[in-house]
Formats: C-alpha cells, sequence, structure tokens
C-alpha cells in the first residue's frame, strides 16, 4: 500500500533536509497531471527544486545522484517520476546549473 500523497510529500521533505540541509527547497506534486497511469500506482510524480552548498563543485549528474539517493526508500513506493532542479547558492558554483 502507498503511503498517501501528503505523507509522501512530508517524506520527500524530511529526506531531502536530513541529507542536504538545503537553503531552499520546493516540492511540487504533479501526480493529478498523471492519472491513469499504469506505473502511477507504484507512487505519484513530483517536481523538486533543491539549492544546497552540498551541491558545490558538482556536475549536474552528480546532483541528481545525491538527490536519488536520498529518496531511495521512497522509490517505487511514495515516488513513481521525479523531475529534479539542483543547484549550489549563487556564487557558490562556477557551473551555473
Amino acid at each position: 500500500m502507498n503511503p498517501t500523497p501528503k505523507a509522501t510529500l512530508a517524506e520527500i521533505r524530511a529526506a531531502l533536509e536530513r541529507s542536504l540541509a538545503p537553503d531552499s527547497l520546493d516540492i511540487r506534486d504533479d501526480s493529478a497531471r498523471h492519472a491513469g497511469h499504469a506505473g502511477a500506482r507504484s507512487g505519484g510524480h513530483y517536481q523538486v527544486t533543491v539549492v544546497s552548498a552540498a551541491f558545490a563543485g558538482c556536475t549536474p549528474l552528480q546532483r541528481h545522484r545525491m538527490v536519488y539517493q536520498a529518496l531511495e526508500p521512497l522509490m517505487g513506493r511514495g515516488i513513481h517520476a521525479l523531475n529534479i532542479t539542483a543547484r549550489a547558492p549563487q556564487g557558490a558554483d562556477r557551473r551555473g546549473t
């Protein structure tokens, strides 16, 4: 049984705050836009925008891997799909992504 979307949002927030200590974190539940999608039974669709000093010096791929690692326990249980925007704070990273 999958957790409720509200519980999943709280779990996503807690996991990312614990792992990445973000300066800012925005999580949006886009599950309603994907209703009826067969994979949606294994969890919801979420958009995450996270700014964290933990990302300084990391490539975009490394940043995504850090987010997925933090959320791994929720993948396939509370999360089916994840859209990630991950950045270091302004000035902390020259990559600008």
